[in-house]
């Protein structure tokens, strides 16, 4: 177990992240299934435009802190 904070998903990028971008590949994995890339602000729009464009994005939410 780590206790580095979760860091945003956008390649190089090394900032804390704020937001869960949930998503899945329709052709891949059960409509249920969510897998999860986490986003800072500055890279929430283009993570989720990207997911978006291939019409995997299901839902953008606020990164909650574990317990």
């Amino acid at each position: 177990m780590t206790d580095e904070p979760p860091t945003c998903s956008s390649k190089g990028c090394r900032a804390a992240a704020a937001w869960e971008l949930r998503w899945n590949n329709p052709r891949l994995h059960e409509p249920e299934r969510r897998k999860v890339w986490l986003a800072c602000d500055e890279h929430k729009e283009s993570l989720g435009d990207f997911l978006a464009a291939r019409s995997f994005l299901r839902e953008v939410v606020p990164l909650t802190p574990p317990a």
